[in-house]
Parts: C-alpha cells; sequence; structure tokens
C-alpha cells in the first residue's frame, strides 16, 4: 500500500464531510504503520480512536494554555490593584497630612492672636490664665477620654500601656513652662519668636540621633531658609538685637534650652506613638491618651513648682491663694473687680478652646508625619499672626503696622517650606511605598 504524502488536517471537532472516506495518518512513525497492517473494520476503529484522543488532547492543551493565561493575566491585574492601592494610599496620606498642616497653621494663628486678646482683660492676671489653661485642659481631655473609651474607640490595651514615657513628656512640658516663663519674664518681646527658632534646629538633631532619621538636603536647606525667614519677618521691625545684647547670655540661653526641651517633648511623642504601634500590634494609640496622661503628669510637675513658678510672675506664694480669687473674679467678670475686665470671660475662654485646638492638631498632624513636618507647621503661623495684628481687633487698639521686611520674610519662609516638601523621585517603580508622608 502506498502511503500518502499529503499534509495531515488541522484538528476538528467536526466530523469528516467525506463519505466512504477513511481518515487516515500519516505513516511517519511505528504505531501509526502498524494501523495500515490492521483489519479493515479494526483499522477504521483505531483511526477512530486516534482521533478522538488527538481531540481530547488538543482541548485539554488549549483549556491549559488558556488557564495560564487567565492567570497570568489575573496576576498581572493583581499587581496593577497593588500598585493602584499604594498610590491611592500615598495620595490619601498626603492630602490627609496636607489638611493636618492647615489645621495647625490656622489654630496657631488664632492661638497667638487670641492669647494677646485674652491677656487685655486679664492683664494683670497672666500667672491665672496660665494656670487656667494647664489644669483645664486635664478635665476637658480626661473627659473626652472617658467618652470615647465608652464608644470603644479608646481600648484597654491603650489605657495599658507603659506610664514611664507619659511621666517624661509631664516632667519635659513643666520644665519647659518654667524656663520659658523665667526667660520671657526678662526677654522683649521681640526676641522670643527669634529664639524660637532654635525650636526647629533642636528637632533636627534629635530626630536624627533618636529616630535615626536622615534628611536630605533639600529638607535640611528648607528648615534653613524657614528661619531666616521668620527672623526676617520678626527682627526687621523691631530693636530684638539690641535687646538681645542688653539682657546678656543667661536668659537667651535659659529660653534657647526651654525650646530644647519642648523639641525633646515632641520627638517622645513621636517616639511613643511608634512604640505603641508594635505594641499594639500594628494599631494607633488614641490622640487623646497621649494628650490625657501627658497633660495629667504636667500638671502634677506644675503643682510641685508652683512656689517657683509664681515668684516668676511677681506673685509671692504666701500670696497665691488671693491671686487666684481676684484672678477668678476677672475671669468671671463678677464683683467689685470686675472693672476693666471687659471682654471676659469671652477671650479667654476663646483663647482655651483655640489653644485645645491647636494642641489636638499639632499632635495628630505628629501622629501621621513627624515632629519636625509640625514644627514647620506651627512656625508658619508667626508670620500670619503679624498679619493678623495689622487688622482692626476689638479690644486691641490701634492696629499695628507691618514690618519692613513682612513680605520678604514671609517669601523667604514660603521658599523653604517649599523645598522642604519637593517631593523625591521614586527609584523603585515597581515597589511603590506610600508617598506624600514627609520624613
Amino acid at each position: 500500500m502506498a502511503s500518502s504524502t499529503t499534509t495531515a488536517p488541522p484538528v476538528s471537532c467536526r466530523p469528516s464531510t467525506a463519505r466512504g472516506r477513511l481518515l487516515r495518518l500519516l505513516p511517519a512513525n511505528g504505531p501509526a504503520a502498524a494501523m495500515e497492517l490492521l483489519p479493515t473494520v479494526r483499522r477504521r476503529e483505531a483511526v477512530r480512536a486516534a482521533h478522538v484522543r488527538r481531540i481530547e488532547a488538543a482541548a485539554w492543551l488549549g483549556a491549559r494554555r488558556a488557564t495560564r493565561r487567565e492567570d497570568a493575566a489575573a496576576r498581572c491585574a493583581a499587581a496593577g490593584e497593588v500598585v493602584g492601592s499604594a498610590a491611592g494610599v500615598g495620595r490619601s496620606a498626603g492630602m490627609e497630612v496636607a489638611i493636618a498642616t492647615a489645621a495647625v497653621v490656622a489654630m496657631g494663628t488664632g492661638n497667638r492672636v487670641l492669647y494677646k486678646l485674652a491677656l487685655v482683660p486679664l492683664r494683670d492676671y497672666p500667672f491665672f490664665l496660665a494656670q487656667l489653661a494647664t489644669f483645664g485642659y486635664v478635665v476637658v481631655y480626661f473627659s473626652i477620654l472617658y467618652l470615647r473609651h465608652q464608644a470603644g474607640i479608646v481600648t484597654d490595651e491603650m489605657l495599658s500601656l507603659p506610664q514611664k514615657p507619659f511621666l517624661a513628656v509631664g516632667l519635659l512640658e513643666a520644665l519647659s513652662a518654667a524656663s520659658g516663663m523665667a526667660a520671657g519674664a526678662v526677654l522683649s518681646g521681640a526676641s522670643i519668636p527669634i529664639l524660637s527658632q532654635t525650636y526647629l534646629v533642636w528637632q533636627l538633631l534629635l530626630s536624627a540621633i533618636f529616630l535615626k532619621r536622615r534628611y536630605r538636603i533639600n529638607e535640611i536647606t528648607g528648615c534653613f531658609l524657614v528661619t531666616v525667614g521668620v527672623i526676617i519677618t520678626v527682627a526687621s521691625g523691631s530693636s530684638a538685637g539690641a535687646s538681645l545684647k542688653g539682657t546678656g547670655i543667661l536668659w537667651p540661653l535659659l529660653m534657647i534650652i526651654s525650646f530644647f526641651l519642648q523639641a525633646a517633648d515632641t520627638v517622645l511623642k513621636e517616639i511613643i506613638f511608634l512604640n505603641a504601634a508594635k505594641k499594639l500590634k500594628g494599631g494607633s494609640v488614641d490622640l487623646f491618651v497621649v494628650n490625657s496622661y501627658g497633660s495629667a503628669y504636667q500638671a502634677l510637675f506644675m503643682c510641685l513648682l508652683l512656689p517657683f513658678l509664681s515668684k516668676l510672675w511677681g506673685v509671692p506664694f504666701h500670696q497665691l491663694p488671693t491671686y487666684i480669687r481676684d484672678g477668678t473674679a476677672c475671669f468671671l467678670n463678677m464683683g467689685s473687680l470686675s472693672s476693666g475686665c471687659e471682654g471676659a470671660p469671652l477671650l479667654p475662654l476663646l483663647f482655651v478652646l483655640v489653644n485645645m485646638g491647636f494642641n489636638i492638631s499639632l499632635l495628630h498632624l505628629l501622629k501621621i508625619s513627624s515632629a519636625v513636618v509640625s514644627s514647620l507647621a506651627s512656625t508658619f503661623s508667626v508670620p500670619l499672626s503679624i498679619y493678623a495684628f495689622t487688622l482692626p481687633l476689638p479690644y486691641i487698639g490701634v492696629a499695628s503696622t507691618l514690618p519692613p521686611g513682612f513680605v520678604a520674610g514671609a517669601m523667604v519662609l514660603t521658599a523653604g517650606l517649599l523645598l522642604y516638601s519637593f517631593p523625591q523621585a521614586q527609584k523603585n517603580p515597581g515597589n511603590p511605598s506610600p508617598a506624600g508622608i514627609p520624613s
């Protein structure tokens, strides 16, 4: 029998249209050649069985290839979802930081302005206002903490965190307040904002030491420009330089130590958030746990320092009860001492509320970003508050004028903020990381 040399037809699931024609395989191998020796009926059955097996094998192979293609497509889609999810998280985090920064700037500006307004009725009782804020925070913070615990937002694990870090926070805040009050009683008002720029320098150093942060050159340069901008804005319209020379080195150094303690306090709070995330297995400690415990320990240490602090404010310790009584009467705007206390209790209460909101927003920004970012946002409120005092505010009297270097200083400060937040190019686009959260 002559073997056929025609090309084999492609595999098809349809039956052959040629009637009476046998399905033939190319005798290219042993089994195919041996099949030709079988009887006609058996040969026909064997050929049909082989053809069916070829169809089944082709169908199985095609299904397997399709499955592989589907798996590959699924993996690609999953990878795309991961990349898109990471990018979405980055954009969401960046937006959250931007909103929190705007809240800190607004609250910080209002805090500075309202403090000046609150001292109009309480100009003879500034120490009373300071203690009202300190001990009022304890009551308000723990009330909010209780409500959040009842609502299930604050868990028992959060409340059982180690107390030593919170104790250190309270001590740092009390010492910072005491040293700041002592230096502020001697230094001029214009020199304090200039000295406060050391706060940012301390935060950079402490973050690098204790948090192992490594800042890029644009971040360091941006912080430097922010400091220069504030100094230009404040010093251009005052005799701050002359006043610093006239007070000697002790009181400016004490004020710098006060800002060092504040910077250490904020870095310690950032460490508390980081350690709490590990102890809570990825969870985050509530803001009011940190605020409540910190303010409670601060009030405790302030009580211990009360004899020293009252003397700094010119109130002998044995006259402190009388001072508190008279300050309360002026605050309530009642009794024979209400003369000259116009604006109370509204203005002092507004200051306390806004100051509380400022502290909460500042701690929230610290939690989602870093101590340095929260410091930059707070610093930006300095020129805004200077501008606010040029507006016709009630109880202030004649509005102040802008210092000559206000515009130049504000431009340098803004340039520093933009340079600090300048985005860094992603080195590995295949492994995106949440963007928008500054280091």
